[in-house]
């Protein structure tokens, strides 16, 4: 594999200098905008042009489908939305890094190393303009009134910290030049924005001082579970937990805020220099409760309060590439719709709507089972890709920052981006062409497995994740992992494992290797 990657490396490294200039003075094309639209939670399945069984509706990313690539086999490298995030923008694995392994709360610290390179050093080294707009998640280093550690009161529902204050360690520090972050999930305190490491609004309530607790008819789901008698949980899938939100701050408006603020970078990239390709970076805060429809969309879908937000996500898109046609932009720009994750969808729902947001694979988010890391993943680009494709190669979300190395003429520094493997050969026409042989997948619980062709190893029993059973103790003469073949058995159904010891062992050897050394 070292041996093939390194030679593939080289090849395009060579052959894709000719994009390394973004000077048109010179003759070389330019290089291409890009905007990657990330949504949260949302499952494979929720997007109608890639289930023929699907009960929401999405005809703007099912647009980008009919014109662009569809990746049938992408994969976000963890279950949850920490962990996927970081190895995205690094290029690594996130288990690789203690802090970065699991999802965090909204106060933690940074999880990216100081030294870390991500894709927003990356395109900036090239040239591009920079830009983080929404959910960040990755944390950022809070100043606190009494100078500790930031501490959050659970039931009063106040923090330590200082909001007046600048944080440090958030998108600014990792190569973006703008940023309008909220800091963590919506329904995680604190509830406010950040303007290039600044409070938008500094003037700081509790969520229960704007919304009611409860609403009259409020009746509790499975999802209470996961928030306290204090939070604000008003029906499934429409809650969030008590704390701190800036005064002016409406939960129900930050999906529209966060697309506003993203148009609105768009437009001033190309009033201002038309000339100099600029990088988007998009994480939309649902659909990831609370479930929070814009008026326009609610009531309009079969599948419930959750159908109804999944317009909106695809209205996002919608919004992103009307700004792009507007601005006469749209042809070489590259527009990427993808998600963190499998949505969180048990079977409860699956039986309630008659809808599988993890279509056709087994499990949900948080989980080692495919449903909760395969992910839609779309890329339009009108300029190079002029007809739609499906790829069914084994991509990983890691994968962008080598394939945006080859697509600027740059190479991966040492240390640097060890997961990430090109698909640039993919986007140029090469579909069929592999881009990795293996892929290690990363639960909520810390259950690992590999992949390797069609075969999938678990190292251990049960989902690792948030479906039932999550962990199960191997009996004195049962199996202690688990052995599929996906191409036979996209549901992992039927355990292997006693079948075929010897790949056990072969996969469970190679799954130690790259989690102790790296792919290479």
């Amino acid at each position: 594999m070292k041996l093939f990657r390194g030679a593939f490396s080289l090849f395009t490294g060579i052959a894709c200098l000719f994009f390394s200039n973004n000077s048109t003075a010179s003759g070389n094309p330019p290089l291409p905008n890009i905007v990657f639209i990330f949504a949260d939670d949302m499952g494979y399945g929720d997007v109608s042009g890639l289930n023929p069984l699907a009960r929401t509706q999405t005809p703007n990313i099912d647009n980008l489908i009919g014109k662009g690539i569809t990746f049938t086999e992408a994969h976000a490298s963890a279950s949850v939305c920490t962990p996927s995030r970081y190895g995205l923008l690094t290029g690594r694995y996130a288990f690789r890094t203690d802090a970065a392994a699991r999802g965090i709360w909204g106060f933690a610290k940074p999880v990216i190393e100081p030294e870390r390179e991500t894709l927003a050093s990356l395109l900036k080294n090239a040239g591009y303009t920079t830009a983080c707009i929404g959910k960040w998640h990755l944390g950022v280093g809070w100043q606190t009134k009494d100078g500790n550690e930031p501490v959050l009161d659970a039931e009063a529902g106040y923090s330590n910290v200082d909001f007046s204050k600048k944080v440090t360690g958030g998108p600014n520090d990792y190569g973006f030049d703008y940023s309008f972050i909220h800091p963590a999930s919506l329904d995680i305190p604190p509830y406010l924005f950040l303007r290039n490491h600044e409070a938008v609004d500094a003037d700081m309530i509790l969520t229960t001082d704007h919304y009611p607790a409860r609403l009259e008819n409020t009746e509790f789901a499975w999802d209470k579970k996961h928030s306290n008698d204090e939070a604000v949980y008003w029906e499934k899938g429409v809650w969030w937990r008590q704390g701190e939100m800036s005064r002016s701050f409406r939960v129900e408006n930050c999906h529209s805020e966060i697309v506003k603020e993203g148009v609105a970078f768009i437009e001033k990239q190309v009033n201002e220099n038309r000339e100099k390709p600029f990088f988007l970076y998009l994480p939309l805060t649902g659909p990831h409760t609370p479930w929070m429809p814009t008026e326009k969309f609610k009531g309009k879908s079969s599948v419930g309060v959750y159908g109804d937000f999944i317009f909106d996500i695809d209205d996002a898109v919608a919004q992103i590439k009307n700004a792009l046609v507007r601005n006469g932009i749209d042809e070489n720009t590259m527009l990427i719709f993808s998600s963190d994750n499998g949505g969180y969808w048990p079977q409860e729902e699956i039986e309630l709507f008659a809808h599988d947001s993890n279509q056709d694979r087994k499990g949900q988010k948080g989980d080692v089972w495919d449903g909760g890391h395969r992910v839609p993943l779309v890329i339009s680009w009108p300029e190079k890709i002029k007809a739609a494709k499906n790829c069914n190669q084994l991509v990983s979300l890691t994968d962008f920052f080598a394939t945006f190395c080859d697509l600027t003429g740059q190479q991966s520094k040492a240390g640097q981006a060890e997961d990430s493997f090109s698909f640039w050969h993919i986007l140029t026409g090469e579909t069929g062409k592999i881009v990795r042989e293996s892929m290690v997948h990363h639960s909520s619980g810390g259950y690992y497995a590999i992949r390797l062709g069609d075969l999938k190893y678990i190292d251990g029993l049960g989902s690792g994740g948030f479906s039932h059973p999550t962990k199960l103790t191997p009996g004195k003469k049962g199996p202690k992992g688990q052995l599929y073949n996906l191409k036979e058995d996209a549901l992992e159904s039927t355990n292997l494992f006693f079948q075929y010891p010897e790949k056990v062992t072969e996969l469970s050897a190679l799954l130690k290797e790259i989690i102790d050394n790296g792919h290479r």
